[in-house]
């Protein structure tokens, strides 16, 4: 494998709007500053752009029916029942907008020719990532990832990415009804905050319950770089799996929370070891991260001034 077939995806959304100072409480979080505050979502989909990403994951984290009628519930306001589908597409066109404008503007990262980046439609769990318990039951799995996988399909993403999936049986149901529209299928699992989520038996499943519902790659995201580690090397020991592996850590769930750019380069050169070929950041990297995953893919040399510098 040439390091050259490896895709540097994009960081956070939520983290990063945090950054910049946004509150953004539940049920809503990111969805949040899609509808308020859209120019600081495009400011950080440019951000990452520059940085050199590949692909760019929309703000859809949290877009949906089902998230804007719990805010509703909350509030004690009308519930508007086709809010979402708006939501959808204006994150959808934030995130493709400001890549293009970000990686016209990507001068200094070493890339072989021009970047044309790719937009991927994020699908979320329907409850709560790190409450496996609450998944809905599979009817109600299939109808609402299926109706978010078609808006997004509509609005034109170039692939989904069904992602920190807590459960087999939502990554199943999501990977299956992203599959349906015909559009390229990317799915991650989350191993949750104490990387208990999964062992290593239902993790190997997973993988393959991926690879058998559509998906063209499966991906650890949303967990901590060295559990992602192990669970990658457990995936490509053990798991008949999609042809493609990935990694996208979060770097604030250590004990120590010391993940600068260059270490955590330094464990991504790991995933790509064990073949990784999509590599990006979850919550707590930034667009320091991705300039070193970017050097490490274009076989440049570390900058650590570089990467350390906002």
């Amino acid at each position: 494998m040439s390091r050259h077939d490896v895709l540097v995806l994009d960081g956070p959304l939520g983290t990063a709007l945090e950054d910049l100072g946004l509150a953004l409480p539940a049920p809503l979080w990111t969805a949040l500053a899609v509808r308020d505050r859209p120019e600081r979502v495009a400011e950080v989909h440019a951000a990452y752009a520059r940085a050199g990403a590949d692909v760019h994951t929309t703000g859809t984290f949290r877009t949906t029916a089902r998230a804007l009628a719990s805010a509703a519930r909350q509030a004690g306001v009308p519930e508007d029942g086709n809010a979402w589908r708006a939501l959808v597409s204006r994150a959808v066109t934030l995130c493709r907008d400001a890549a293009r404008a970000g990686s016209s503007d990507a001068s200094g990262i070493a890339a072989p020719g021009e970047r044309h980046p790719r937009v991927a439609g994020s699908m979320a769990p329907l409850e709560d990532c790190y409450r496996p318990d609450l998944t809905p039951d599979d009817e109600t799995l299939v109808r609402e990832h299926g109706a978010l996988a078609r808006a997004l399909v509509e609005d034109g993403v170039d692939l989904l990415l069904v992602e920190t999936m807590p459960t087999r049986r939502e990554l199943a149901a999501a990977t299956r009804a992203a599959a349906s529209t015909g559009v390229p299928v990317w799915a991650a699992v989350t191993l949750g905050p104490r990387s208990d989520f999964f062992d290593d038996e239902t993790l190997v499943a997973a993988a393959e319950d991926a690879a058998e519902a559509g998906a063209e790659a499966f991906l650890v995201n949303c967990s901590a770089p060295l559990a992602t580690t192990r669970a990658l090397e457990l995936v490509a020991a053990r798991a008949n799996r999609p042809p493609r592996l990935g990694a996208y850590a979060n770097a604030i769930y250590e004990g120590d929370s010391d993940w600068p750019p260059l270490r955590y380069a330094a464990q991504a050169e790991r995933w790509i070891e064990l073949g990784a070929t999509l590599i990006g950041g979850c919550c707590g990297t930034d667009a320091r991260h991705l300039r070193a995953l970017r050097r490490l893919v274009d076989g440049a040399r570390p900058r650590g001034p570089e990467e350390q510098a906002p």
